[in-house]
């Protein structure tokens, strides 16, 4: 099987410069799998890879999107399988760099979800419920009669979300219980810099001040001018949310900042618990973050 790396972990935990160092030594490119990186014009809010930062080497996967759209699972999915493919038949070895969760398993493995026929009646009449309810309300839903699926599925990914509820009303099973593999696509390899959780916290704080003092206020009206909407799925990414939801409630910008803090470093917990479920993962201490080592030991 063909070998891909990824890189995963954390927020702040110093994914992009060990992504961009290791493409370097291997003379390859970069697949981005963070599902606000995708944006155009959100930059600061996202801690997006400036071209210098980037130092020639080639991304794939950001400012892809209008901030004006919404991008699933799926939609990933079908952009990004592609790029990885062309680099592998190109005999390069793909980095796939971020902290999606769910986007870095939709390029991973090959999901099949279950062997049971459609009805589109009942489809349709899921489909009424997202766009009464949200993305949420019908994620909530599945958790309901499936935790498992819905602990798999993001809740963006509302095709697959409504076929796990299809199965499930249709057979009054399980979807994870229809048969479900989640066979690896390609032969991988994941790292990941495991920080002490206090130094994590402290660079997740330390990177919340430097985005306001780079303008993450500002970068905000300017989408706003844009029209770009609260409702805007982009608009729900930690920052963008709570400046506006922080200013409708009078907060002040201490207390918008504080919130920002928090609610990153739960997303940080959010994607640990996630990513020690990942297979053939190597997890290494800051200490051990020099290239070379981290190549010998892949």
């Amino acid at each position: 099987m063909a070998k891909v790396l990824v890189v995963c972990g954390a927020t702040a935990s110093g994914k992009t410069a060990l992504s961009i160092a290791l493409a370097k030594q291997l003379n390859t490119e970069i697949v981005s799998a963070d599902s606000m990186l995708i944006y155009k014009g959100l930059d600061i809010g996202t801690a997006k890879p400036t071209v210098a930062e980037m130092d020639g080497i080639k991304h794939h996967m950001i400012d892809v999107v209008s901030p004006k759209e919404s991008f699933s699972v799926s939609d990933y999915r079908q952009a990004a399988l592609p790029i990885v493919e062309g680099l592998l038949a190109k005999e390069k070895t793909p980095i796939i760099c971020g902290g999606t969760g769910f986007y870095i398993n939709s390029l991973l493995f090959e999901s099949q979800m279950g062997n049971v026929g459609a009805d589109e009646k009942l489809r349709a009449e899921f489909e009424g419920y997202l766009a009464e309810n949200g993305k949420d309300a019908l994620h909530a839903l599945l958790a309901e009669k499936d935790a498992e699926s819905a602990a798999i599925l993001h809740p963006n990914d509302t095709k697959r979300v409504i076929r796990a509820l299809e199965i499930f009303y249709l057979t009054g099973r399980k979807k994870s219980e229809q048969g479900d593999t989640f066979a690896p696509k390609f032969d991988f390899t994941c790292v990941s810099i495991d920080y002490p959780r206090e130094r994590l916290y402290d660079r997740i704080n330390l990177r919340v001040d430097k985005m306001f003092a780079e303008g993450l206020e500002a970068e905000i009206d300017a989408l706003l001018d844009n029209g770009v909407t609260k409702d805007c799925q982009c608009m729900q990414g930690i920052g963008y949310k709570e400046i506006l939801e922080g200013r409708e409630q009078g907060f002040s910008l201490e207390e918008i900042k504080e919130l920002i803090k928090k609610n990153t470093r739960n997303y940080a917990k959010r994607q640990l618990t996630f990513f020690k479920r990942m297979p053939n993962h190597l997890r290494l201490s800051p200490d051990e973050i020099d290239v070379e080592k981290v190549l010998e030991k892949l």
